[in-house]
């Protein structure tokens, strides 16, 4: 099975903040953000494996900052780490000002299972890394699924 890059399946999307987005403080919904962020990360992941994809897991959700109305959001995925069957996204997302300066507002490691016509896990191709930070990511990844191992066998 050929490999692909990390560049190959990164995905971006942008959203302008609603009405409909904002909960009773007038912030973002967190709930909203997480389902844009699933999405990205599902695509993502579609386009590394060339499958149908399934959430396994959503390892780490890091709010730093609240997001308001009108404003601009950016989502940027981009494959992380990629095991036989399953593959881990980090999703970023940041507020765009109108001058076009972006500011992380949240970071997310999702992970996805491929799957195959009977929604079985099947493998999926491996990783090229291109870059020293994309070889540092994988050296990580593979060290938090071996976390996420870990705490699956503990019953978590």
């Amino acid at each position: 099975m050929k490999g692909k890059t990390v560049r190959e399946s990164r995905t971006e999307q942008v959203h302008l903040v609603r009405n409909t987005h904002i909960n009773g403080n007038q912030r973002l919904f967190g709930g909203s953000l997480m389902q844009w962020i699933d999405t990205v990360g599902g695509v993502v992941a579609r386009r590394h494996s060339g499958r149908e994809i399934t959430t396994a897991c959503v390892d780490n959700l890091q709010f730093r900052s609240a997001v308001v109305i009108n404003s601009t959001v950016v989502l940027i995925g981009k494959m992380t780490y990629v095991g036989r069957t399953s593959m881990e996204v980090r999703v970023d997302t940041f507020v765009e000002s109108l001058e076009g300066i972006r500011t992380l507002v949240n970071t997310a490691y999702l992970v996805f299972v491929a799957l195959d016509d009977e929604g079985r896990p099947v493998p999926v191709p491996r990783l090229i890394l291109e870059t020293d930070q994309e070889k540092a990511e994988f050296e990580n990844g593979a060290r938090r699924q071996t976390l996420r191992k870990e705490r699956r066998n503990q019953g978590y």
